[in-house]
């Protein structure tokens, strides 16, 4: 254990695919260990998940208020927690720990109001808490050669962003089908006010705003309900922005899309050149500058700005993806938490990571989406 943090993990139970992939992510680089849980709202499972994780039984709890008041109690407490519940349970489980001085990761959307998300974050700044939210797709190395790209004037000024994330998987009516994801993602008591902006449109915001630092003036958003019986919540989003520089955005996402697996697709249009990333496509990023044919940018090679060089885990050819997007994010926030606590002043390069002001940030996203739509995909003003 030294030198390693100590987590615990809010939901993610035994079967869960995204805490599967949460533990994976936070444990690749060695850095820190699980030790403590309460996996599910129901203890007997959360007591299965702890055996075969083989965790001590004691530090497996009823819910989230117990884990954080014991946990905080203890000489030897979890560090930090990662909350991988649904999304209606993320602010009272966030809420319990910041104010037990204990750090947070928490999955996306960070929370289903704008007033808990705005809470969390003042919270989170009083506290001096580090709150980092799972966007995980930011912390690739090809999405942040993009970043640095834009930072450097590589494509001139941006003036038009074209983003979508199809997928296909609610065509039909799977959330009567015995799956464990539809149902509560269809479900507006757990999921909030939106399934499909809120599930994956906040990943192409999220996306779109890490690489460009475009900042939304307005938006005009129609969300559907396509698919299945009588869905009280979206499948399908356009949503067209505007961008307080000037440029244009124009969005969309769907979950009701048949070919489609997870293809999130950023194309950046600027005055000198244009760059396009797919996630299914990870590693590699298309550039073309005006009057010069388009090029691949392939990671890990040396022409790769060094920020993005150092987040390449394997050699160039060898394929990189999800996994390595999560222990980048995990990799980051976990060095800035030892670095912290070693008493060492963190550096903005440090906190480089998803944080709970990118969380806020999604959340307004999903309203704003939601109140323009029901108002006739009127424009909206963002702030």
């Amino acid at each position: 254990m030294r030198g390693k943090l100590r987590y615990g993990m809010v939901g993610g139970a035994s079967g869960s695919f995204i805490g599967d992939v949460h533990r994976k992510g936070a444990e690749f680089d060695r850095q820190a260990v699980l030790v403590a849980g309460c996996f599910s709202r129901s203890y007997e499972r959360t007591l299965a998940t702890g055996e075969e994780l083989e965790l001590d039984p004691e530090r497996l709890y009823r819910d989230h208020n117990e884990m954080a008041e014991k946990e905080a109690a203890r000489e030897d407490g979890i560090d930090y927690v990662i909350i991988a519940s649904p999304n209606s349970a993320h602010y009272a489980a966030a809420k319990a720990f910041l104010e037990q001085g204990i750090h947070v990761v928490c999955d996306k959307p960070m929370t289903v109001t704008v007033e808990e998300a705005e809470e969390l974050a003042e919270l989170a700044a009083k506290k001096g808490l580090l709150f980092c939210v799972t966007y995980c797709y930011s912390q690739c190395p090809a999405v942040k050669q993009a970043q640095l790209m834009v930072k450097n004037g590589d494509i001139g000024d941006i003036k038009v962003v074209v983003a979508e994330y199809p997928m296909g998987w609610l065509v039909g009516p799977v959330e009567h089908e015995g799956t464990d994801e539809a149902p509560w993602r269809m479900n507006p008591k757990h999921a909030g006010i939106s399934n499909c902006v809120g599930d994956i449109g906040t990943h192409v915001e999220h996306t779109v705003s890490y690489i460009t630092g475009l900042e939304i003036e307005e938006l005009c958003a129609r969300l559907d309900n396509f698919g299945g019986d009588n869905r009280p919540l979206d499948t399908n989003a356009h949503v067209l922005v505007k961008y307080k520089n000037g440029a244009v955005g124009n969005y969309w996402c769907s979950q009701v899309a048949v070919g489609h697996d997870n293809p999130l697709t950023v194309r950046i249009y600027g005055t000198k050149g244009s760059l396009a990333w797919c996630q299914e496509d990870p590693n590699y990023l298309q550039v073309a500058k005006v009057d010069e044919p388009t090029q691949t940018m392939r990671r890990g090679n040396p022409y790769f700005y060094p920020e993005a060089a150092q987040m390449t885990r394997l050699a160039a050819g060898h394929s990189e993806g999800y996994y390595e997007m999560f222990a980048n994010t995990y990799r980051k926030f976990n060095s800035a938490l030892l670095k912290l606590k070693e008493g060492r002043e963190l550096t903005p390069e440090d906190l480089d990571f998803p944080d709970v002001k990118a969380g806020l940030q999604g959340v307004k996203f999903i309203h704003r989406c939601v109140e323009s739509s029901k108002q006739g995909s009127v424009w909206v003003k963002f702030d």
